[in-house]
């Protein structure tokens, strides 16, 4: 796991490039130092990071974190107020117009037009991009979305689930290298969230690049990297399992009877750094060097206020509980 200070970089790693290439073409995406304010607030705070070719990447975070500033950052939407940014070697603002045609991407609000059916949207979209000839293009996305029994239905007539796979089609009918995607499960049910993975994987293996930006921690672990933004700032950035791992054997679950365990009493056992609480159990994260006798104080601590157990365990770290780990200022 990479741990950030302030304002610091993430050096560069090697990485396989899906591909096969013998040379290095470089990253897809490249931030170095990148800072973007609105008026008196810093949504993006000097952050840095590489983006390989090929690689779903992960932009994790709540609201207000950055994640939809750093995204219109990398499409060219806006412009950064110091840093560099570079997308497969090319300014974005600079080089806009060279950066459409290799660049899709997927708003939070993506505008299908009602009135139309969906081939008529894809038609418009592939208008929009300068593509002649997009007949086999649509065809292949219209198959891989499962969309080419409806293509003559109206898009106001389609379900939650169906437009999203239908502005899916549009964003990529350019056949675009980097997909962008702004929080794209967003109110999506469920089994059509499935679906649209299922949809990211497949342009994954062809060897696109798909940078998305979720609030959804289980989503985030599908991705092969995810870098953390709490407040404009990059916390840390890794694979998902070895951020998980950094608090390996420092984590117990703590499940009482009688519903919401007493998380102040807990608070106040030696040896335990924080609790946060998740229903009807408590995630307690040891303070290093005390894993030993906690759990045993615990439940010593618990019996002497009457509160009956159910059990006092260690269990393997989740994504969110890294993420509370970090911004509670667990590590330093």
């Amino acid at each position: 796991m990479t741990l950030l200070p302030r304002n610091s970089r993430v050096p560069d790693r090697n990485r396989t490039i899906r591909d096969g290439a013998g040379s290095d073409p470089g990253p897809a995406v490249h931030l170095d130092a990148v800072t973007k304010r609105y008026g008196g607030v810093t949504a993006v705070d000097a952050i840095s990071f590489d983006i390989a070719p090929g690689e779903m990447f992960g932009l994790i975070g709540p609201d207000g974190a950055g994640k939809t500033t750093t995204i219109r950052l990398m499409g060219g939407l806006l412009r950064p107020d110091s840093g560099r940014l570079s997308v497969l070697g090319r300014d974005p603002v600079a080089d806009h117009r060279a950066i459409t045609g290799e660049v899709g991407y997927l708003s939070q609000r993506f505008s299908l037009y009602g009135d139309l059916t969906i081939d008529e949207n894809i038609a418009f979209f592939a208008e929009i991009h300068g593509v002649a000839r997009f007949g086999p293009a649509r065809d292949r996305l219209l198959a891989m979305t499962q969309l080419t029994p409806f293509r003559a239905r109206r898009a106001d007539r389609l379900s939650g689930g169906m437009k999203q796979k239908l502005a899916l089609a549009c964003t990529l009918v350019h056949e675009p290298r980097i997909l962008l995607l702004d929080e794209p499960t967003t109110g999506v049910d469920p089994v059509s969230r499935r679906e649209f993975w299922k949809l990211l994987s497949e342009f994954l293996s062809r060897g696109l690049t798909i940078v998305m930006a979720t609030p959804y921690l289980d989503e985030a672990e599908r991705c092969a990297r995810v870098a953390l933004l709490h407040e404009g700032r990059l916390l840390a950035i890794d694979e998902p399992l070895r951020l998980q791992q950094t608090l390996a054997g420092q984590l117990l679950e703590v499940v009482t009877g009688g519903g919401r365990p007493p998380i102040e009493l807990l608070a106040r056992v030696p040896g335990v750094a924080d609790v946060q609480s998740f229903g009807d159990r408590a995630h307690v994260r040891v303070a290093p060097g005390a894993a030993a006798g906690v759990g045993r104080a615990i439940e010593a601590t618990l019996r002497a206020q009457a509160v009956p157990i159910v059990g006092v365990r260690p269990i393997a770290a989740s994504l969110e509980d890294v993420f509370i780990d970090l911004i509670t200022g667990g590590r330093t």
